[in-house]
């Protein structure tokens, strides 16, 4: 499994990890996105190793406005809805002290160092302890497991920053070394760029101070900094089709206003993509509502799903699991989804319409796609074409979400 992910590292594959303490529903979660065969049980540490798997962000397809359906090559469209690939990364429960090694919390914290951003899942009905024991619901504060997982991260990232960092630091001080590269190259296995480091660097008033002065409290701001920039953070509430589950809900929001808590029933929305899959519904994932097929349905599933109904998608607008991955990739990592096309023929050499969509960063310009899609196209680059308006861009400009562009080579 690491080997996986550090080639998923190196291919600058866009990671997702999930995290939480054990019990939570975080393997359900992985499950409802991915439909991986994972282990589900309600004991601490049912997973033990990470799980890798593919789940999907969810836009609306361009294929409309060309009256069309397009057929991706990876991924898949459903009612215009295009479901573009990102991978997931279920990472085994993490308990306090992890960071020291409590609950082989070490190895687990490792597998999430490619991870571009973070979905932590939490127990919102309070229901689950800090060890990752069932309890009675309502009987711990979920409040404490964004603060545990919060701290650590935190000591986790000021643990690899502190290892030999006094000979480092010494030695890039001897050889006036560029401090901001120096650092980035240090630390790029966590995603760190020279950009964070000089955005850390700045924002903590740490640049006049030479970093072998640094005191441990200036070392900690600085790994903190970092890990909030490398990790962002979306929280999901899970079990929030419990009454105490959606109180807890409305807390968590009052209390953390810097997150996005998001109201997740990872069980309903395992339920309705399975029942999706086996025909008995008509079900697309992050929508409102379900279609289901009574015929095929007995009392009692369809009870189950009009429970679903009722207290989790009327209620919120939706499970929670697809909303989770949308917000991670767009909101908290800024991309942005573009689509490679041609003037006069969308369809590849296969015939298939539209067959590629890919995540960008926000800000990227006609040459970085070109670029991203393969590096002769880049080199090659004489200019693009905006499909969509039918007129030509420049290399400098800057792409919007839901562009089709072709670009033109020597």
């Amino acid at each position: 499994m690491r080997s996986f992910i550090r080639r998923l590292a190196k291919n600058k594959t866009m990671i997702i990890g999930v995290v939480g303490k054990p019990n939570v529903g975080k393997s359900t979660f992985f499950k409802s996105a991915t439909l991986a065969d994972v282990e589900i049980a309600n004991y601490p540490f049912a997973t033990i190793k990470a799980n890798s798997g593919v789940g999907h962000v969810k836009v609306d397809c361009v294929d409309v406005e060309f009256k069309t359906q397009c057929n991706p090559r990876t991924g898949y469209c459903v009612g215009h809805k295009r479901f573009i690939p990102v991978e997931l990364i279920d990472v085994a429960g993490l308990v306090p002290g992890a960071h020291e090694g409590k609950g082989l919390g070490n190895a687990f914290l490792e597998d999430l160092r490619p991870a571009d951003a973070l979905i932590h899942v939490i127990d919102a009905s309070g229901g689950t302890n800090e060890k990752g024991e069932t309890v009675n619901e309502g009987s711990y504060d979920p409040v404490n497991d964004i603060k545990f997982l919060e701290n650590e991260l935190d000591m986790w990232y000021l643990g690899i920053m502190k290892r030999g960092w006094e000979k480092f630091a010494r030695t890039m001080q001897q050889e006036h070394s560029n401090v901001v590269k120096t650092i980035a190259k240090r630390l790029s296995g966590l995603r760190v760029t020279e950009e964070h480091v000089e955005r850390c660097l700045k924002e903590n008033n740490l640049g006049e101070k030479a970093p072998a002065k640094w005191d441990e409290d200036e070392m900690f701001k600085f790994a903190s900094w970092l890990r909030k920039e490398t990790k962002p953070m979306v929280i999901v509430a899970n079990k929030c089709d419990r009454q105490i589950g959606r109180d807890n809900v409305v807390k968590l929001q009052e209390e953390f206003k810097d997150y996005r808590i998001i109201p997740c029933s990872a069980d309903s929305e395992l339920a309705l993509r399975e029942a999706s899959k086996s025909g008995v519904l008509t079900y697309t994932p992050g929508d409102k509502d379900f279609v289901m097929d009574d015929s095929k349905l007995n009392e009692k599933q369809m009870e189950a799903l009009g429970f679903i109904k009722k207290n989790v998608l009327e209620t919120y607008g939706s499970t929670g699991v697809q909303q989770a991955i949308n917000e991670a990739v767009f909101d908290l990592l800024n991309y942005i989804h573009v689509y490679p096309g041609g003037m006069n023929k969308l369809e590849d050499k296969d015939g298939n319409v539209l067959p590629d969509c890919f995540l960008m960063k926000n800000g990227i310009t006609a040459l970085g796609f070109a670029f991203r899609i393969h590096t002769d196209i880049g080199k090659g680059f004489i200019k693009a074409m905006d499909v969509k308006k039918r007129i030509p861009i420049g290399k400098e400009h800057v792409l919007l979400k839901g562009d089709v562009v072709e670009i033109m080579t020597k």
